[in-house]
């Protein structure tokens, strides 16, 4: 009887990729001459993503650099949490986080969709941050990886581990 074959269903960030990307970001924002005099800054605060200028049309336009930035490096939007754009003085200040792990809810929401749409005799489980899903076919995990990378979910997925 063969071995069911499996992979790891992840929710992971890629730092250096984001950090790299905010340092290409940073310096467009400083040498680009629609942002001379605007006070605008992308930076690293702690464990997230701080964006400042002084309008809030800025910090949407600083943004949309980062993500652009992001996109050219592989890293997927879905990763980024953000905050409202807040005054402060005569600045506007938003805060982006990023999204990493499998929540609980998020697991159970792909393992209901691979349970409902998926094919028959697919199994899945959640270990932590992780979710595990195993069949007798690859065929069939191939078809589970297409289903879900189909899914409009809010988390950016990756599929590691395939055996």
């Amino acid at each position: 009887m063969a071995a069911d074959s499996s992979f790891d269903v992840v929710s992971k960030v890629d730092r250096q990729e984001v950090d790299n990307a905010l340092n290409q970001a940073a310096k467009e924002v400083a040498q680009r001459y629609d942002f001379k005099g605007t006070d605008a800054e992308l930076r690293w605060s702690g464990e997230r993503i701080a964006i400042a200028a002084n309008s809030e049309e800025r910090v949407g336009a600083v943004l949309d650099v980062l993500q652009t930035k992001l996109i050219r490096r592989g890293v997927s939007l879905k990763v980024l949490d953000l905050g409202d754009v807040r005054q402060s003085g005569k600045e506007y200040r938003q805060e982006a986080g990023l999204k990493e792990g499998l929540s609980t809810e998020d697991a159970k929401k792909i393992a209901k969709i691979v349970r409902d749409e998926g094919p028959k005799g697919v199994k899945t489980q959640i270990t932590g941050d992780e979710l595990r899903v195993s069949a007798k076919s690859r065929d069939d995990l191939q078809g589970v990886i297409a289903l879900l990378k189909g899914a409009d979910l809010d988390v950016a997925l990756q599929f590691v581990n395939y055996r």
